[in-house]
Order: structure tokens, then C-alpha cells, then sequence
């Protein structure tokens, strides 16, 4: 993110804690679809992302007064986005809600050294039916073994891959050292690759 970026959002903090209602959705127009995205790579709902990222403006419209500017405004609406995604997707676990994860974000390397991104695609309509069939059956296997990582795997690799974050952005949201989040990342595509025999 640009330092530019960075001093535009401290002023419109500024000008919402000022009274400027006008400020606040300027920030939500923003970054509410980064907020749905981050959300949406974790539930892999869009009604429950949607709901999420509702959620997120109405934390950050009441807590806002008190942000004191510690970290940057998008590191916090990060943090937020990330555990209420995270509540919601335990609560629909406990529901027994299916829940669905997008599996169209790049994978790390082919475990070949080449560090190259590979890509697991979604069907579309001009594949022969044995091939969306092949491609379904793929997708629920990287849904199941998604779901079935580690929270800690997970979660970063949802941030790395939903939105491209950096691998600082991730460790300042998570509020984890930097090379815990690559050793997490790392951890977790090797471990999803030996889990879809990849």
C-alpha cells in the first residue's frame, strides 16, 4: 500500500472522529470489497461474506472514535474481517452449514523447485461432461481438505490468496511474526498438495 494511501485513510479517520459522517463511507466504499473478498476466501458463502463485511463497517463505525492509529486503518479492518470471518465459519460448523471454500486462488510451486504458481480452475461450460465431472469431484476434494487444515494454515493462506496480501500485511494482520506467516504459508500448501496427491 502506498504511503499516499496510508495518509489519505489517517485523514479520513481524522475527519470521521471530527463528526465527518461523509469520511466514513468514503473508507467503506473503499475497502468494503476487500473486506467481502477476505470473507468470502474463509466461508466461500456470499450471502455470509456479505453479512461479514456488513459486520466489519458496523465494528469499525463504533470503535473508530477510540482508534488511536496504532497500525495502519487497512492492517486493522484486516484483523476484524479475519475474526469475524472466523466466528462465523465457527458458528456454521457447529450449525453443520456446508461450508464452501473458493478453490480458484493460485497454489505455490508443483513441489519441482520451479516456484511457479499453479492454478486448481472451476469448470466451465465448454468442458465435456467427464471433465466437469473430474473437475467437480476436484473441487470438493480442495474444499474438504481446505476445511480440514489447520485454523492457522488456513487462514493465511486464505489472506495470501483471496487478496494478494503481502506476506508483512498478513503478519501485521495476524499479528504474528514474519517468517511465522511464510513458514505457515508454506506449511499449509505443502500439506493441501499431499492431501489432493498434488
Amino acid at each position: 500500500m502506498s504511503k499516499t494511501t496510508m495518509s489519505e485513510d489517517r485523514t479520513l479517520v481524522e475527519r470521521f472522529k471530527q463528526g465527518d459522517e461523509a469520511a466514513f463511507e468514503i473508507l467503506v466504499n473503499k475497502y468494503s470489497g476487500r473486506a467481502y473478498q477476505i470473507a468470502y476466501g474463509v466461508l466461500g458463502n456470499r450471502e455470509d461474506a456479505e453479512e461479514v463485511a456488513q459486520d466489519v463497517f458496523i465494528r469499525i463505525h463504533r470503535a473508530l472514535p477510540r482508534f488511536r492509529g496504532d497500525a495502519e486503518f487497512t492492517t486493522w479492518m484486516y484483523r476484524i474481517t479475519m475474526n469475524l470471518a472466523k466466528n462465523k465459519y465457527r458458528w456454521n460448523k457447529i450449525r453443520g452449514s456446508k461450508v464452501n471454500i473458493s478453490i480458484d486462488a493460485p497454489l505455490e510451486g508443483g513441489g519441482d523447485g520451479s516456484g511457479e504458481e499453479r492454478r486448481i480452475d472451476l469448470p466451465d461450460d465448454r468442458m465435456a461432461p467427464d471433465e466437469k465431472s473430474a473437475f467437480k469431484e476436484l473441487e470438493k476434494n480442495v474444499r474438504d481438505e481446505l476445511d480440514n487444515l489447520p485454523d492457522i494454515y488456513r487462514e493465511a493462506l486464505v489472506m495470501r490468496n483471496v487478496e494478494e496480501m503481502s506476506y508483512e500485511d498478513i503478519a501485521n494482520a495476524l499479528n504474528c511474526k514474519l517468517g511465522t506467516i511464510k513458514s505457515r504459508i508454506a506449511r499449509g500448501r505443502e500439506e493441501l498438495r499431499k492431501r489432493l496427491g498434488l
